[in-house]
């Protein structure tokens, strides 16, 4: 196989995994190969990237390694011969899996067998050899999986041993269940070894292959082999719990159709959506998903794009208007220009978005994670503590304490523990995604859990961002088209809502726009260009003060204005006050409510702006807010600072003027119905432009947070019990590995729970 180039970035899909620790597994295995590094394992999206340097490991190597742990892998893409937009494994069996353990999957490439966690392959030793799962049937009932066979042939066997002991003897029936034990035993002990010999002793593999072979030495066959099964079976539901998980995830995959209509020269043909090409036409009829980020050329129809941003309203669009990749087609046929390549449309990149989440991981995450590194050897000590003091030191009977001892062992598994914060933390990424909340990795989760106060940016935010000229003010001597038509030009080529607004009623009018040049911002103040020759200035009424640009009634007139809720500018030639202009951009129709709902859950919030206290301070009265008026950029540093001190703080802004107090605050949250910006800048983004979902954003925190100490509990609790009961002789082997694997199965479905939960109803 090809030698990777210097430094780089090498990805393949693992499947197999479903839980932390299987993660780790991947990543130690991996690590230790030299020129690798920078290893990172997405469990949930179930991917494996690394840097790879020349003339250092194969792929092929990295690619065997991974299979000896009972995992399937492939390289990103291999299954497809073209460009992907991205690469998300197909849904496969619910078998699939174990903690960690995902499914008894196929890998793609060898059609070696994906085991997980403790899985193996049935193997050879089971006396069916590898049973491989068809690479390209991934749809398969659990029982035709690796896993699933397994947990069928322990059964069959453990059912034969308990017919062949009352058909005989107890002596002969034993050694039935000797075989039974052995046989399901084998491909637990050999991921065991595969895992000690690249330096992970203490897996769950390995804690079953010693409590099952002690048990055996101690005459307690029947119930190791019982103990064999139980965990077989456990695998296989852990698996199912862990394929849920990720269904969310790759559902948003499945939002893009598959194919496309493209019209060339009249004529249509049908095409994969993927292999679309900026500039071509696609057809897209009533009913159908829009294939591809693009502009509508032709037709006008309502647009459900709730795959998109969970607004489930259609929009009514028309010719000029961009639509989303995955949203409907609900009324009319639509021609529609392709924008984006299929690897860069908004599905696409929200989908990347949520996968790279998982690497930035939650404080909590992270605890754990470290915690369970001394975990496990700690209770393998408690263990041996168990089995060699009370016979050693009060002469107690051997085999008891052994037993006890073995019990120990496999309560000691940390797969519940491990896969408590992250199994909560994707299904709270899929939840929100699904809702138009996308929240960059559990940091941002944990982080927003514990926000404290909100900062608005007013235009965009809290507003509509579409400000309209309300008023028209000429200076003596000068009419409203002489003003109107110099704003204008000064505005000529401004992105700016204001410059906007201005150029639309320009526009309406219809005055003639004279020629300007050199336009350039002056930050926080207005805008300077060269109108016919002239300089002309479209500034706040402070500014144009400063520069002779307003006389005394206009500022008079500016501040009435202001007082109605209205930003003024000022529009002045060198010392020549030409008038007053008037804009309203109104509050957001759900503004007032997301203020309710914020004071409901003990969230203060303030709205930062750079217009005027009267104007500022008539909006944030309406909504309910505090406001601090006429911020430059660098006063809204100051002012997150100041506030970051009494508490986290989250930034709400549009992405792009905004960015530095974004950054600034604890959390900053981008709003904007898809754009670039909104996926990629800050630490969230909220799609479909409410205000509601900023504390829609904070319950989900809340709501994930709470079930992470769920399962932190539930796991830690069960495992306190039966540790005591254990050593207590209460409860023995096939408890201890239904605590085991019981646990995991529980804390996973608790985290299923946030799949269903709508942070957009108040608790």
């Amino acid at each position: 196989m090809a030698m990777a180039q210097v430094g780089e970035r090498r990805e393949w899909t693992v499947t197999g995994m479903d839980c932390a620790a299987c993660s780790s597994k991947v990543v130690r295995a991996v690590e230790r190969m030299p020129g690798v590094s920078e290893v990172k394992v997405a469990l949930m999206s179930e991917r494996l990237t690394l840097n790879l340097a020349s003339g250092t490991t194969q792929t092929d190597a990295i690619e065997a390694a991974v299979r000896k742990l009972g995992y399937g892998i492939a390289p990103k893409g291999q299954e497809a011969p073209r460009k992907r937009a991205f690469v998300i494994p197909e849904p496969l069996p619910e078998e699939v899996c174990c903690a960690g353990r995902t499914k008894g999957s196929a890998d793609t490439a060898t059609g070696a067998h994906d085991h997980d966690h403790d899985h193996d392959h049935p193997s050879a030793g089971a006396g069916h050899g590898h049973m491989h799962d068809d690479p390209l049937d991934r749809g398969k009932p659990w029982y035709r999986t690796g896993k699933g066979r397994l947990v069928l042939l322990t059964g069959a066997l453990l059912v034969l041993a308990w017919a062949f002991e009352i058909a005989t003897t107890a002596r002969i029936g034993a050694w039935a269940f000797v075989i039974a034990c052995l046989i399901g035993l084998a491909p637990v002990a050999k991921r065991a070894f595969q895992a000690a010999r690249m330096g992970q002793p203490f897996t769950i593999e390995s804690l079953m292959t010693i409590a099952a072979v002690g048990a055996l030495f101690i005459g307690a066959a029947e119930e190791a082999a019982l103990v064999v099964f139980l965990f077989a079976v456990g695998e296989v539901l852990e698996g199912v719990a862990a394929n849920k998980a990720r269904n969310g995830i790759r559902a948003l995959a499945q939002l893009v159709p598959k194919t496309a209509m493209v019209e060339t020269g009249g004529q249509l043909r049908e095409v994969a959506a993927e292999s679309l090409q900026i500039g071509q036409t696609v057809l897209v009829r009533p009913g159908e998903r829009i294939p591809a980020d693009g502009e509508i050329v032709e037709g006008s129809s309502g647009i459900d794009e709730s795959p998109v941003t969970g607004e489930s309203v259609p929009r009514t669009k028309g010719p000029g208007e961009p639509v989303f990749a995955g949203s409907i087609n609900a009324e009319a046929a639509l021609r529609i220009r392709v924008s984006k390549e299929a690897s860069d449309n908004t599905i696409a990149r929200i989908v990347r978005l949520v996968e790279e989440a998982e690497e930035a991981r939650a404080p909590t995450e992270r605890f754990i994670d470290r915690f369970s590194r001394w975990y496990m050897p700690v209770v393998v000590g408690i263990a041996a503590l168990v089995v060699l003091v009370p016979p050693l030191a009060f002469g107690a009977d051997w085999d008891t304490w052994i037993y006890r001892g073995l019990a120990l062992l496999l309560i000691g598994c940390p797969c519940a523990l491990v896969i408590s914060v992250p199994a909560s933390i994707a299904s709270a990424l899929s939840s929100g995604a699904r809702r138009g909340l996308l929240l960059k990795g559990g940091a941002v989760i944990e982080a927003a859990a514990k926000v404290t106060r909100v900062a608005f940016d007013k235009t965009g935010t809290l507003t509509v961002g579409k400000p309209v000229v309300t008023d028209l003010v000429p200076a003596p001597g000068i009419d409203e088209a002489e003003l109107l038509s110099t704003a204008a030009a000064v505005e000529a080529g401004s992105s700016h809502p204001l410059a906007q607004a201005i150029l639309r009623r320009a526009a309406e009018a219809g005055v003639t726009i004279p020629a300007s040049q050199g336009a350039r911002a002056i930050v926080g103040k207005g805008v300077e260009a060269m109108v016919d020759g002239a300089p002309a200035w479209v500034s706040s009424p402070r500014h144009a003060a400063d520069s002779a640009g307003i006389e005394a009634e206009g500022t008079r007139h500016a501040a009435e204005l202001e007082a109605q809720g209205k930003t003024v500018v000022a529009v002045f030639r060198d010392r020549r006050p030409l008038g007053l202009v008037a804009m309203r951009d109104e509050p957001r129709a759900d503004a007032a409510e997301a203020m309710r709902q914020l004071k409901a859950l003990d969230v203060g919030a303030t709205m930062l702006t750079g217009d005027n206290p009267r104007t500022a301070a008539a909006i944030s009265g309406h909504l309910g807010l505090e406001f601090r008026a006429e911020m430059m950029p660098e006063d809204k540093l100051t002012a997150i600072r100041d506030m970051g001190g009494q508490g986290r703080v989250m930034m709400i802004g549009d992405g792009i003027n905004d960015a530095p107090a974004l950054k600034q605050a604890g959390i900053g949250v981008a709003m904007g119905s898809g754009t670039d910006v909104a996926l990629e800048t800050a630490d969230a983004a909220i799609l479909r432009d409410r205000v509601t979902d900023v504390p829609a954003l904070i319950r989900l925190s809340r709501r994930t947070m709470g079930n992470i100490r769920q399962n932190v509990a539930l796991a830690l609790g069960l495992k306190a019990v039966f540790l005591v009961t254990s050593i207590l002789g209460i409860t023995g082997l096939w408890i201890a590995i239904m605590a085991d694997t019981g646990a995991t199965v529980l804390v996973t479905l608790n985290a299923l729970r946030l799949l269903g939960y709508d942070p957009a109803k108040a608790d």
